[in-house]
This record gives C-alpha cells, sequence and structure tokens, in this order.
C-alpha cells in the first residue's frame, strides 16, 4: 500500500504546487494499478478525482495529524508531492522538491517560512533514498546547495492539461479598461518574480499595458505596479479571465529571477500564445526553442526590444505560436504521473 500527501490540493488558492498534486494524485491509481492506493487530507474537497481519508486538524498537520493516520494504515510507501515529510514517521518515504527559491532568494520569505522550508528539505533529504526534481534546474540546485548525489535524483517534468473552460465574455476586459495591446505575467506578486523588471520595459513602449494576473505576496512591489499608468495589477482572477486574458494578450512575459520548473511558460505555450521568459534557472529548460529570451540582468531596452519584437513581427507570431504548441504537448500530467509511478515502484 502507498499512502499519499494530497492535502495540497484541497488548498484554495492553488498555485503550482497545488495543481501538481491534484493533477498527479487524480492519475497516480491508473499510472500504477497493482498498488493499493490511500490519500489523506486534512480537510474535504470535491472534484479530486479518488477517494481522500480526511483527518482534520488544523496547522501543522503534516507534522501532527499525519503521522498518527500513517502509524494505523502502516503503508509500506508514503508519497509527499511537496517535499514536507512528517518527521515523527519512520517509514519508508518519497517525495518531490519543486525548487530551492528560499535558498536562491531568502528575502522573499519570512524568518519562519524560510527556516520551516530550511529545516523540512534538508530532512527530506536526509530521510529519502531517492528524491525527486522536477527540472534538471532544481536536481542541480539538490547537488549545489544540499550535496546531494546525483545519482539519488530522478528527474520527473511537470505537464499541462487543456482548458477545462472557456474564456470569459470580452466585455469583462472593456469593465477592466483593458481596450488595447497588453502583455500579460501570471503569477504571484514578489521580488523574485521580478515583475518590477517586465513593467521598467513596458513603460518604454508605445500603447502596451502590463496586466499582472495572481495572489499578491509583496503589498509595497503591488502598490509600486498599481501607481504606474502602464500597469494594471487584477489579483486572483477565475478560470474564466484567465483564460480570456491568455487569449487577448499580445504576448507572455515570464521574467522570474528563478523557478522550479516554470509552468507559467508551459502554460502560455500550450494556449499558442508567444512566450518572452528570463533566461535563468529552469525557464530554457521548459522553453526550448519555442520562447523568446533575455538575460535577466539586461537593462529595461533590452527586454523592451525583445518584447516589441514579441509584438509586432507577424511571421516570427505564427511561427512561435506554432513552435509553443508542439512543444507543450510534450509535457503532460500522464507522463508525470507514469514517472512518478515508476519511482514508488523501484521502491517498493
Amino acid at each position: 500500500m502507498v499512502a499519499v500527501d494530497i492535502n495540497p490540493a484541497t488548498r484554495a488558492v492553488a498555485t503550482g504546487t497545488e495543481v501538481f498534486t491534484r493533477e498527479v494524485c487524480a492519475r497516480l491509481p491508473q499510472a500504477a494499478p497493482e498498488l493499493r492506493w490511500r490519500f489523506f487530507a486534512s480537510r474535504p474537497k470535491a472534484g479530486l478525482g479518488v477517494d481522500v481519508l480526511v483527518l482534520p486538524f488544523g496547522r501543522m498537520w503534516s507534522q501532527v495529524r499525519l503521522p498518527i493516520g500513517l502509524a494505523r494504515e502502516r503503508p509500506d510507501l508514503l508519497f509527499v508531492p511537496a517535499h514536507v515529510i512528517p518527521f515523527a514517521y519512520a517509514g519508508k518515504v518519497l517525495t518531490v522538491v519543486h525548487d530551492l527559491a528560499f535558498e536562491r532568494h531568502p528575502d522573499a520569505y519570512s524568518l519562519a517560512d524560510r527556516t520551516y522550508l530550511r529545516l523540512s528539505t534538508r530532512w527530506a533529504v536526509a530521510r529519502s533514498r531517492i528524491l525527486i526534481a522536477v527540472s534538471e534546474s532544481t536536481k542541480q540546485d539538490l547537488v549545489d546547495t544540499y550535496g546531494v548525489a546525483p545519482e539519488r535524483v530522478r528527474v520527473v517534468p511537470l505537464g499541462i492539461s487543456p482548458p477545462a473552460v472557456q474564456p470569459a465574455p470580452a466585455s469583462r476586459l472593456t469593465e477592466l479598461g483593458l481596450n488595447g495591446n497588453f502583455i500579460l505575467q501570471v503569477g504571484r506578486v514578489e521580488a523574485r518574480k521580478n515583475q518590477a523588471a517586465a513593467l521598467a520595459a513596458v513603460e518604454h513602449l508605445d500603447d502596451v499595458t502590463l496586466v499582472i494576473a495572481g495572489p499578491e505576496r509583496d503589498a509595497a512591489l503591488s502598490e509600486k505596479l498599481r501607481n504606474s499608468t502602464h500597469c494594471r495589477v487584477l489579483g486572483m482572477v477565475d478560470q474564466p479571465m484567465l483564460e480570456l486574458l491568455y487569449e487577448r494578450a499580445g504576448a507572455v512575459v515570464v521574467p522570474s529571477l528563478y523557478e522550479g520548473f516554470g509552468l507559467p511558460v508551459l502554460e502560455a505555450m500550450a494556449r499558442g500564445k508567444v512566450v518572452v521568459a528570463a533566461k535563468s534557472s529552469s525557464l530554457p529548460e521548459v522553453g526550448g526553442d519555442a520562447a523568446l529570451y533575455f538575460h535577466d540582468s539586461a537593462d529595461p531596452d533590452r527586454l523592451a526590444g525583445v518584447l516589441k519584437v514579441a509584438l509586432g513581427d507577424e511571421a516570427l507570431r505564427t511561427k512561435m505560436a506554432r513552435a509553443a504548441r508542439s512543444r507543450a504537448a510534450k509535457f503532460t500530467w500522464d507522463k508525470t504521473a507514469a514517472g512518478i509511478a515508476e519511482v514508488i515502484r523501484e521502491l517498493v
């Protein structure tokens, strides 16, 4: 029997880790039907696609309540999709390391969060005979930062699903005053996502707006962005609105200084968008030849030049859109689940 911590998939706000957990866990029983699967969470949520044993508890659920449930079930392996392995659990474990952003950009985290992430990740490294990384970039981070032997790390890339909802009516853009050309950036508002650099570049362009959709984690940065006439910060948007933004955006920019995988690149490419991404961490690994790049240290003029090409060269736009869809098609959640199931078989 394999126990799975599916708790991230039950959170109200779904970012990369939550989406990964939901999509992979829904497919694991089909990827390895010879295994018995037991999914655990702290709260119920509809639409997960698997039966979940709910063990109600508040903060520190994975460290307090989950180990109690595991002691009763006695699984042969615990699979944790988001690296936090219970300190009180002594059984065989497997986890996924999505990134080491808290090591690369510690200022983006509170002291408490940073301390907990470092402690839990070091514990995961110590407890796991094999680790899964979502990219070669994250694998190298594990080797460089924690001294993990390369042969202990299996790389299993993330996947993408076709849009499940129709775009919202175009009138919603009119209500927001977005009637002209805009460049879209999807993700949390925080220094590591580097929205300030994207805005500085957009301010060098004529009649172009930077639209940012995602939770606002850095209040000071959000205020700075909102104070520009060239930027609209929308906060969290629903899926139909997000699909409308993707559909109408002239291009998608991913200026992040660091990403463990770069799911925003893949999401944009799957929708046939021209992607302009920073040449940093895992982003070129995901985008390949189907995206345009700039060095994260580039000045605003250089980034503005890349964005101008992305918006204005129709022949290039057609070519890149075709290449983007083709590359995105290589990344599927079925492949991700199959890759994880293969590592689980190796351990059990």
